[in-house]
């Protein structure tokens, strides 16, 4: 599935993450490789622009957090970064420049791009979202199918065996996701000239979000 590849999702050059996709096809085939990932970068990070603070948690001096915000490491913060009043993230993230994770949004085991927006009540878990992408009020990324089985990418009669439990999301730079939408486990969304394609995994009964 052409739609589903990095090369046609994301522009590499505006994420600190550029090295993760190295070697891959599909984006998600990254999430395994995140927490490792930020502790490997984290350690290579310029001291004078990043603050490590407690355990694997490197915060850039330009970046703006709530003092009600919580962190757990590894996570990276980006420059420019904005994290507002309780948000909570829960470790294994990776905030992009510019990008605002906002009142109450919780991330767990993403990527956000540079200028990414979750601004208002958002859930973002096992997913990666690309430069300029903006999640609406409480939308939120269904990570885990109710049968608990492994996800799998559909797109009409093609199909994707991920090997993954725990998949949200790939949302493509620049996409807009409405308020209050849940996307189903493995959703894969881009945009593609003046529309938006779509591929959405089926799931067996109703998804849930992973707490």
């Amino acid at each position: 599935m052409e739609e589903c590849k990095i090369k046609n999702l994301y522009n590499l050059e505006e994420t600190i993450a550029k090295k993760i996709f190295e070697g891959i096809i599909y984006p998600w085939e990254a999430l395994p490789q995140i927490n490792d990932f930020i502790i490997e970068i984290g350690n290579t990070l310029n001291e004078e622009e990043y603050n490590k603070i407690g355990e694997d948690i490197w915060i850039a001096k330009t970046a703006t957090i709530a003092p009600t915000a919580y962190i757990k490491g590894p996570a990276i913060i980006c420059k420019d970064a904005e994290i507002r009043h309780c948000a909570f993230i829960r470790g294994k993230a990776i905030v992009g420049e510019g990008a605002v994770v906002g009142n109450s949004t919780e991330l767990k085991n993403v990527i956000l791009f540079n200028k990414v927006q979750v601004p208002h009540y958002n859930y973002v878990g096992d997913s990666i979202l690309g430069y300029k992408s903006h999640m609406g009020a409480g939308a939120i990324t269904s990570n885990v199918k109710s049968d608990k089985k492994m996800v799998v990418v559909k797109n009409g009669t093609e199909k994707i065996e991920t090997g993954l439990k725990k998949f949200g999301a790939m949302i493509g730079d620049e996409v807009e996701i409405g308020c209050g939408s849940v996307l189903n486990p493995g959703t894969v969304i881009r945009k593609k000239l003046k529309h938006i394609s779509t591929i959405i995994s089926k799931k067996s009964g109703t998804s849930k979000q992973h707490i």
